[in-house]
């Protein structure tokens, strides 16, 4: 697994930001590659059919990630495209995933808003010869081959209540969680680790008092968000783990008597908070970067086509400029830790 220290992070970040709103340049008709131990070099396949089918078009956080994905499919010149429902629910994907395995797609890089609702289209697909990568928002493990995880759950949990504890200090108080949909993997698996390490003795004045879900839409989060304050007027803080949630959060208690007394954190963009963190809204808050999310999703979704790994634990793939990586347990690759952002750094990323 591959990660690396808080600056070596930092830099990587602002250099993939600034390149991810470039415009994708090819590079050589083909990008080496290793493959599994004892076995020999080899190169991605040029002329892949790689497709992006994110929880939701639209979406700032997916349109990141998304666009990282195209600058890697340009690097190994294969054909780009994205495709994916306005609105995430457990059963819209389905539909693109059966247009994408008819139209002879090589590989489908999907964030699945429901590790259940679409495993009998990702199964056909990859019977019709797709291979299949997970990103940000796994499946089951058996319908893909690959999943590429942001961060580890535990990772993510940690420095969400560490950045809450922090902002409310030392007197503690009711905090809430404003999550996505009620049925997504990621969410779901922060929200249990998070309701672990809230166990611990050190944040034992925080009690979690409500978890909610604004179903990654806009005004449905906002208006949860508001009523989290009208039935919870001690809260003391809010943890939103998705980046739609944390942004409809921080507009809300930016224009409300609340600002500066109820504290927010959570998984945002650097772009979609700096007002919230400039006007004190939020201290801080954490994501990894999205661009290197689908950057290295793609790299592995071209390796995996072109025959180079399998996916087993072990396989190692290099994804271009983020260098090697290798498989782990239940065929996931780590990207790397998350990274905090905050008033002192938070100009340094644009993204």
């Amino acid at each position: 697994m591959r990660a690396g220290t808080t600056r070596a992070r930092a830099v990587a970040l602002a250099a993939l930001a600034a390149v991810t709103l470039a415009t994708a340049a090819c590079a050589d008709e083909s990008t080496p590659t290793s493959t599994p131990s004892g076995a020999n070099a080899g190169t991605i396949k040029s002329g892949l059919k790689i497709a992006f089918l994110p929880k939701q078009v639209n979406n700032p956080y997916f349109t990141t990630s998304d666009n990282g994905g195209k600058t890697a499919v340009a690097e190994f010149q294969g054909v780009y495209s994205e495709t994916g429902p306005s609105e995430a629910s457990p059963s819209a994907q389905v539909s693109y995933i059966n247009t994408l395995s008819q139209q002879g797609t090589n590989v489908i890089v999907v964030s699945a808003n429901d590790k259940d609702a679409i495993c009998g289209a990702l199964n056909e697909a990859r019977t019709a010869g797709a291979k299949v990568v997970t990103f940000d928002s796994d499946t089951k493990p058996e319908c893909r081959d690959l999943f590429i995880n942001q961060a580890t759950a535990d990772g993510i949990a940690k420095i969400q209540i560490k950045l809450i504890s922090d902002a409310i200090g030392p007197a503690g108080g009711d905090i809430a969680i404003l999550s996505a949909t009620a049925n997504a993997t990621n969410q779901n698996a922060w929200i249990e680790m998070m309701k672990t390490e809230l166990a611990k003795p050190e944040y034992a004045k925080l009690k979690l008092v409500a978890t909610v879900y604004g179903d990654d839409d806009d005004q449905k989060s906002f208006q949860e968000a508001q009523g989290l304050l009208a039935k919870y007027p001690n809260l003391k803080g809010i943890i939103s783990p998705t980046t739609v949630g944390i942004a409809a959060a921080g507009r809300y208690l930016s224009g409300s008597t609340y600002k500066g007394k109820v504290q927010l954190t959570g998984l945002g963009t650097p772009n979609q908070m700096r007002s919230y963190v400039k006007d004190g809204t939020v201290k801080a808050f954490a994501l990894w970067n999205p661009a290197d999310l689908g950057y290295l999703a793609a790299y592995a979704g071209g390796a995996l086509a072109s025959g180079l790994i399998s996916g087993k634990e072990g396989d190692t793939f290099k994804a271009g400029k983020l260098g090697d990586y290798t498989v782990g347990k239940d065929a996931t690759v780590l990207l790397g830790d998350p990274f905090t952002f905050d008033a002192s750094n938070i100009d340094q990323f644009q993204f």
